[in-house]
C-alpha cells in the first residue's frame, strides 16, 4: 500500500511561523522513507512503561526490521518467556544483555545464560503522538 503526503522542502523553525504551502517540494511515500526491507519489516504497539528512559512510551508504534543485525545499544524486540518485549541490547566483554533502555544494567537479562531468548528484530523508528 502506498501512502503519500505532502513533503515540504523548507525546514521548520521553532520561531515565528510562516506559511509553508509555498515550499511544497513533492509527495513523500512514508513506506519508502521508513522501511528499507519491506518483507522483513513489521509494526508493533508498545504496552507498558519500562522503556520511557529510551523515549519509548505506552501506546507507541515501533517499526521493526528483522533483517538488521543488532549493534551495541540497539533497541530490539525479543521473545522472553514466550512474550514479545522491547529492550535495549548491550554487548559487553563477550556477554550480551537486554535492559530497559538505560545504561544501568541492574535490570539486565543475560542472553549468554538464557539462549532460549530470541531477538526478533531491530527497532528502526518509534512513532508516538505528541501530547
Amino acid at each position: 500500500m502506498k501512502l503519500t503526503i505532502p513533503y515540504y522542502l523548507h525546514k521548520v523553525g521553532a520561531g515565528f511561523p510562516s506559511p509553508a504551502t509555498d515550499y511544497i517540494e513533492d509527495d513523500i511515500d512514508l513506506n519508502s522513507y521508513l522501511i528499507t526491507n519491506a518483507p522483513a519489516t513489521f509494526i508493533i504497539r508498545v504496552q507498558g512503561k519500562s522503556m520511557t528512559t529510551a523515549g519509548i512510551y505506552d501506546g507507541d508504534l515501533l517499526i521493526v526490521d528483522k533483517s538488521q543485525n543488532p549493534r551495541n545499544f540497539s533497541t530490539v524486540i525479543a521473545n522472553v518467556n514466550e512474550e514479545l518485549v522491547v529492550k535495549t541490547l548491550i554487548k559487553s566483554k563477550g556477554v550480551n544483555y537486554l535492559t530497559s533502555g538505560s545504561k544501568n544494567t541492574s535490570d539486565k537479562i543475560n542472553l549468554t545464560i538464557n539462549p532460549e531468548i530470541i531477538i526478533w528484530g531491530v527497532v528502526t523508528y518509534v512513532i508516538h503522538k505528541q501530547q
